[in-house]
């Protein structure tokens, strides 16, 4: 009998699984480069699927693949990876094998974004392109709903995934950083199919016919009638060019550029529909999907290159008819023209609104804001390579960028006003939140953008002038027709319904505007400067604080138990290191003032007004008292005004512990074991003579006062003074003996400095111990006595 054939799919796809457990992703590479070279497309099918999953992870993330995320340049393997999957590499290699084939991969529906699989499965044409047509029911049954994906966009798929599926490996939970392979990997694709510079190289395989065929050109997988699915017949054609056999190569490559581009968006940017955003816009809403700081990264790495490639754009070349300007460009150009009106600009502001209204307060919160600030400054991204551009052409120069800004007025405007809500609660003493908030105001007083937001903004105010349909970009000249008034009113519509089609599309026609520069928003940043004012004072507050008490510090400090109200560094820090945090605070917010003062034209003596109002109530004598409370049924419970005194430290509760202080935690300055064995040897003595210590401390004379000083424990009215629950104000004095002082370091310290003292003045340790109990019974009378006589007066 004949051996069976190497080539043979099922043993290829069998001896893979087997041998690459026991080798590196460096050998692994190796071999399957090799195995790319040498296997036909049939045998190298067989296999597609499970090297994508084995890679990239399974979509359920019980495999972890190669973790991409958490693979370092500093690692052995780091190389041989990215050059095997880089878009030149053997693994697009392969995948261009198989699409000129035209197999097929199937991808369950139930692991696509939320929105689309709801559209799906409830019989609704999806809003993206990449998604018509790809429903298919396998012979088993209409229970498992997949999607038919050609292997250039399985591919991206399961890469796209890859960034927000949970892995159950170790150390995935944390993510990676923008240092590691999949970052790397994703810069590569964007630059590569998204080209700032020339065109898309080809494909380097063909099939038959000489081109690999577009998913454009394709029918559909399988017909949709009597599965409760629209028919193909009633899609909308693609917006984009339809390239032919026999059209331009690149018009046959193009249909790459789209699908990266609209698979990462889908991925990565659609969990939020626009129908729950337009009924439920509120910050307690529970979304099923919550994006990861890892995740933000990539968001505003794909932000920022979509910038660079569609300010990339040819200028338009002057022609004798101006309505087929656009119809001469070719179709990466028309790709560059459209991009991010058509695939990102919607669902990119879902994502922000929903990170904004949901990230917790803290630092991390910056990648947001980071990804907001580098999608509405796209002239941060333009020109910056081209050095034949005049210098400042980085600059919001309204000619080129006033229609950017009306057609995406909400983001500017909306998520600067929930950005407001999220910076009064913020604790602004610290660095990195102040540094968040200069930011913002640094990027909005940039010469003329809050003259560009305030006009976008009179034109939504405008009365609708046409109806609702697009009008042609070009415009009537004098020799048509029209004249120079003609055309300076149809630049006017234009603008007005660009501005409208956008608000209306995202907030609905019935929706009610907040304009930025209006009176409620202008209320808004009044309080916010107040609580920037308060911020700054609670800094040099403390930087005072600190000041003293390093200058306060003498040799033997240390000796000292530290106190509860003791100064301490900001942030866990070192003092040198907190000064510098505060200095840095100081500096953020000063700067964050002026700006907000130049967006919202404040004068310099309203400013000075505002400061001065918030803190003159706020002074060092003042600053001791509660936080802004009422009283609830189960005490004090704080305000909104009190949680922003607390988050900024200007008001603070003094609490105290109010239980057996024998149960107190253990302090620092304290022998974890010498405090639980005099806690053990306490309660003997206290359990054997309970009854003649509780007899001496009730009596009403001096011995009974004395024995009060030592055997109980504090006052209870003292503790009644914090703000705590009614039923510990009503707590009795602890009678008994209590040998916890004992265990404390300083006492421990001092014991030894007396029996020196006594061995150098030759007294025995029996002598140096009736000594020292003499020395305290002789304090305890004096403090006694001095406390009868404080009573008497």
């Amino acid at each position: 009998m004949a051996a069976p054939s190497l080539h043979h799919p099922g043993f290829l796809l069998a001896n893979l699984k087997v041998d690459s457990p026991n080798k590196t992703l460096a050998q692994r590479c190796q071999d399957l480069i090799k195995i790319i070279d040498d296997y036909h497309a049939k045998e190298l099918h067989a296999i597609f699927s499970w090297l994508v999953e084995s890679v990239f992870g399974s979509l359920d993330g019980v495999l972890g693949g190669w973790n991409l995320r958490l693979l370092h340049s500093r690692c052995g393997d780091f190389a041989p990876i990215v050059d095997f999957l880089k878009p030149s590499g053997p693994m697009m290699k392969l995948v261009y094998k198989l699409q000129a084939e035209e197999y097929k991969y199937e991808v369950p529906v139930n692991y696509l974004p939320a929105p689309v699989k709801t559209s799906i499965q409830e019989g609704v044409l999806p809003d993206c392109p990449l998604f018509h047509n790809r429903p298919h029911f396998p012979m088993s049954g209409i229970l498992t709903l997949n999607m038919a994906l050609n292997p250039f966009e399985f591919f991206i798929f399961y890469f796209a995934s890859c960034l927000i599926t949970p892995k159950n490996s170790p150390g995935s939970q944390h993510g990676g950083t923008t240092d590691s392979a999949y970052f790397v990997l994703a810069d590569m694709y964007l630059k590569y199919f998204l080209p700032t510079e020339g065109s898309v190289p080809p494909s380097p395989f063909s099939d038959s016919k000489g081109s690999v065929s577009t998913p454009a050109q394709r029918s559909a997988n399988i017909s949709l009638a009597g599965h409760g699915l629209p028919s193909p017949s009633l899609l909308k054609h693609h917006i984009f060019l339809q390239p032919s056999v026999n059209a331009d190569p690149a018009a046959q490559e193009i249909w790459r550029s789209e699908t990266l581009l609209q698979m990462l968006v889908e991925v990565w940017l659609h969990h939020y529909s626009l129908k729950m955003y337009q009924k439920l816009q509120s910050p307690q809403v529970k979304e099923p999907f919550s994006p990861s700081e890892e995740h933000v990264l990539a968001v505003r790495l794909l932000v920022k290159h979509l910038h660079a490639f569609s300010n990339s754009l040819k200028p338009e070349q002057p022609s004798a008819s101006p309505t087929h300007s656009h119809a001469q460009a070719g179709p990466l150009e028309e790709f560059k023209r459209v991009a991010l009106q058509r695939f990102v600009q919607q669902k990119l502001f879902l994502f922000l609104q929903h990170c904004f209204g949901h990230w917790p307060l803290d630092a991390s919160f910056r990648a947001v804001l980071e990804t907001w600030l580098s999608f509405i400054q796209p002239w941060r991204y333009a020109g910056d390579k081209r050095a034949h551009l005049p210098a400042g052409s980085g600059r919001c120069d309204p000619d080129k960028w006033e229609s950017f800004v009306q057609e995406n007025l909400l983001v500017y405007t909306k998520l600067f006003q929930v950005f407001l809500n999220r910076a009064v609660r913020m604790d602004l003493v610290n660095a990195k939140n102040a540094l968040m908030l200069f930011r913002v105001a640094k990027v909005f007083c940039q010469p003329d953008l809050a003259d560009m937001i305030h006009k976008a903004e009179q034109l939504f105010l405008e009365p609708e002038l046409v109806p609702h349909h697009r009008q042609p970009r070009g415009y009537l000249t004098p020799g048509q027709g029209g004249g120079f008034l003609s055309s300076r009113q149809r630049i006017t519509t234009d603008a007005v319904f660009r501005v409208k089609s956008h608000v209306y599309a995202l907030e609905g026609q019935d929706c009610q505007y907040k304009q930025m520069f209006g009176p409620e928003l202008r209320a808004a940043v009044v309080r916010l400067i107040q609580v920037v004012a308060q911020a700054r004072h609670t800094a040099k507050r403390i930087s005072d604080r600190s000041c003293q008490a390093a200058a306060s510090k003498s040799l033997l400090s240390w000796l000292t138990a530290p106190s509860s109200d003791s100064s301490v560094g900001l942030c866990g820090v070192e003092a040198d290191e907190s000064n510098e945090c505060l200095r840095k605070t100081h500096e953020f917010l000063d700067r964050a003032l002026e700006n907000l003062c130049t967006v919202f034209k404040l004068n310099q003596g309203q400013l000075t007004q505002l400061t001065a109002n918030s803190t003159s109530s706020e002074d060092d004598g003042q600053s001791e008292r509660l936080p802004d409370c009422v009283v609830g049924e189960r005490g004090l419970v704080l305000t909104d005004l009190g949680r922003m005194q607390i988050i900024n430290g200007l008001r603070r509760f003094d609490i105290q512990f109010q239980g057996d202080p024998e149960l107190q935690p253990i302090r620092s300055y304290e022998n974890a074991l010498l405090v639980r064995f005099l806690y053990w040897m306490s309660s003997l003595l206290n359990a054997q003579f309970e009854g003649p210590l509780t007899e001496l401390c009730s009596r009403t004379d001096f011995a009974g006062h004395l024995c009060q000083h030592y055997l109980t424990s504090p006052d209870p009215a003292v503790l009644a003074r914090t703000p705590a629950s009614p039923r510990f104000w009503d707590t009795k004095r602890r009678v008994g003996v209590s040998l916890r002082p004992l265990a404390s370091y300083r006492t421990i310290l001092l014991l030894a400095f007396a029996y020196a003292a006594g061995a150098f003045l030759s007294f025995g340790p029996v002598s140096s111990t009736l000594l020292i109990l003499a020395a305290v019974f002789l304090h305890g009378v004096a403090v006694t006595l001095w406390a009868g006589k404080w009573k008497r007066h």
